[in-house]
């Protein structure tokens, strides 16, 4: 009995050790197997790719740009690129097929209308893309849709409002394809120059200029193109991204010009109209006393109301780019812009330099009272009874809210709301006055309202 029961774990642990080595054969075959895909896909997608097993081929992750010393590579690197902008061109509606696409719209649009507005159905949606043809096809898309679709009980968009969708893509292509023709380098962006020339080759195109005369074009594309500048360059990088033109909307200002019929109001309010660039010149040489094409501290002092402090001015003239000692049109154009557009950020960032004495990135006591100060003895000329720093401090951090009680920074500043107001009541004496009695001012504008 006993050597029956050794037979029968003999039998076991053979049974055992068979199903081990099988399981392991298993394993090893199937092992095999990927090994032999993997190695059959890496061979094809050599192939595939033109690579050969030595791996010297390495995909490029980074192309230098020609340099002025290899004019055969900028050449040709010009060359493509206007070959590729040409066949970008070439993929856009032109007026007919746009004529075509409306035809398309009215000819499908799903009854009832809706406030004598004609609708159309996503069935219909897709059935004028497929008559439309394949350079329609982007915009009949589930997500463009998607956009346009707001309250209508039968889930339609406007029909007007799509081929305005449309429209406004095609012009943003097209302005895209025009700007990247100015830019020289090839990498997303206009230099100062580039913008320059894409300004003065659109002024023959603008009704609204044709007054200008050529001795004025130099002075008027250098006002439109600091503005660009300003606002879109507040680093002073030099550069801009040509994305970061189509997304503002100084170009759209700048091409409604176009319109022969628009309204004087709007020209003024326009900072690239005719009247607007011909103020700011204007009042350029009205300060410019002693015509040598400069501005001197003492004539800056009388712009605008001539409140200005000299503790300001002299600040300007510290932190600003000068020629001896004198501002250029290009850096008037500049304090300009951010005078009078102080609630802007880039404003903002403009005079905080210019108030940070210290250069700490931040405004403290010592430079809110160096610049208030000035405004202390103004006051005291023009017979005024001066107003207790102390009062001025502590409403200036209750308006702000800096997250350090002591300190307050750009950021603070912007994200207060209330950064053009803390710069006005530091730096100019009108607008101090003007806010120290806003109480008193308030009733009388309502009343003549």
């Amino acid at each position: 009995m006993e050597e029956t029961k050794t037979k029968e774990q003999k039998t076991s642990w053979a049974r055992l050790l068979k199903n081990y080595v099988n399981k392991n054969e298993a394993k090893h075959s199937q092992n095999s197997r990927d090994g032999d895909e993997i190695e059959i896909f890496t061979e094809l997608y050599k192939k595939c790719k033109g690579l050969n097993g030595s791996h010297k081929i390495v995909p490029s992750l980074y192309s230098r740009v020609p340099t002025e010393e290899e004019p055969l590579l900028m050449k040709l690197r010009e060359e493509s690129r206007a070959l590729f902008l040409q066949r970008r061109s070439r993929e856009l509606l032109d007026n007919n097929e746009l004529q075509k696409l409306w035809f398309l719209l009215d000819q499908h649009h799903t009854q009832p209308l809706q406030a004598d507005e004609q609708m159309i159905s996503y069935d219909d949606f897709l059935l004028v893309r497929e008559e439309a043809g394949p350079k329609c096809k982007p915009f009949f898309q589930p997500s463009v849709f998607c956009k346009l679709l707001q309250n209508d009980p039968y889930g339609r968009i406007s029909i007007m409002k799509f081929f305005n969708y449309v429209m406004r893509k095609i012009w943003l292509h097209q302005t895209r394809i025009g700007l990247s023709l100015y830019d020289v380098a090839g990498q997303g962006y206009l230099r100062e120059s580039d913008l320059e020339n894409y300004i003065l080759e659109l002024i023959p195109t603008l009704p609204q200029l044709n007054g200008l005369e050529r001795s004025f074009y130099s002075f008027y594309v250098c006002t439109a193109v600091r503005k660009f500048f300003f606002f879109l360059d507040p680093l002073r990088s030099g550069k801009i991204r040509i994305q970061d033109i189509l997304a503002c909307s100084f170009l759209d200002d700048l091409l409604e010009l176009r319109d022969e019929e628009l309204s004087k109001e709007m020209q003024e309010s326009n900072w690239f109209s005719a009247p607007s660039a011909l103020r700011v010149y204007g009042q350029y040489l009205n300060l410019d006393k002693d015509r040598n094409g400069m501005l001197s501290k003492e004539e800056l002092a009388r712009y605008g109301t001539g409140t200005l402090t000299d503790v300001f001015l002299d600040r300007v003239f510290q932190e600003c780019l000068t020629y001896e000692g004198e501002m250029d049109y290009k850096t008037y154009l500049d304090f300009v812009l951010a005078m009078e557009n102080r609630r802007e950020p880039q404003a903002q960032r403009y005079l905080f330099r210019i108030l940070d004495v210290q250069h700490h990135g931040y405004l403290n006591v010592f430079s809110l009272n160096f610049f208030f100060r000035a405004i202390q003895e103004q006051m005291k000329i023009h017979g005024q009874e001066p107003i207790k720093f102390q009062d001025v401090k502590d409403e200036i951090f209750d308006m702000v809210k800096p997250k350090n009680p002591l300190k307050i920074t750009l950021t603070d500043l912007i994200r207060s709301g209330k950064g053009d107001t803390v710069v006005s009541i530091l730096i100019d004496l009108n607008d101090f006055w003007t806010y120290e009695n806003r109480e008193f001012l308030v009733p009388d504008l309502s009343d003549e309202v």
